[in-house]
């Protein structure tokens, strides 16, 4: 029981850390949609991260933009919902935010994955890889899982001689993540390119 509270309190602090630097709850930009997103992507140099995305397991589509909070320098990007089946979420509510890493494709990112009404609080932290093309950013969202495992032979010998064990198999998972829609292919030009207007 012991190792289950040092446990439970290291993840506790180690998530605690992972949140100094973000809003816990989420804001709104006011003003925000599918058109002004595209207008405020265009008049900038994009960066490969940027653009207008889906997000299937959401069903919504979000614009991953530049961002950078005043006191530090650490996170780099904001995904800001454009369009959700969800109707009581805001056009313009700040759903995530992703910061670069080390490794050129990796990326740390975190997502509000509760609700309070409208606002949307308790960032969570997690991997995500970015693809080559820059089509398709995937991640794996955090999940627990605690095994137990109790040699009840031990006890009781006579019951368990006509029992055999099967592994568990795990399936395959397909990816969560998000697929870029806008702009098709860095719009006919090259990332982190020039582009005339």
């Amino acid at each position: 029981m012991r190792y289950l509270t040092v446990a439970v309190l290291m993840m506790c602090l180690i998530m605690a850390q992972a949140k100094t630097d973000l809003p816990e709850q989420s804001v709104i930009v006011p003003g925000f949609n599918e058109q002004v997103a595209m207008e405020r992507l265009m008049e900038s140099d994009l960066q490969p991260m940027e653009g207008i995305w889906y997000y299937p397991n959401e069903d919504m589509t979000i614009a991953i933009e530049r961002w950078q909070p005043k006191p530090s320098h650490k996170i780099g990007y904001r995904l800001l919902l454009v369009a959700s089946e969800d109707l009581e979420l805001i056009p313009g509510t700040v759903i995530g935010y992703i910061e670069a890493s080390a490794v050129d494709n990796k990326y740390r990112l975190w997502l509000y994955s509760e609700r309070n009404k409208v606002t949307l609080c308790g960032p969570l932290d997690c991997v995500a890889t970015l693809n080559k093309d820059a089509t398709t950013l995937t991640f794996d969202p955090p999940h627990w899982e605690v095994k137990v495992r109790v040699n009840f032979a031990r006890f009781l010998p006579s019951l368990f001689k006509g029992i055999s064990v099967i592994p568990d198999v795990e399936k395959e998972k397909l990816p969560v993540g998000f697929k870029k829609i806008f702009p098709a292919d860095g719009n006919g030009n090259k990332f982190n390119k020039v582009r005339y207007l």
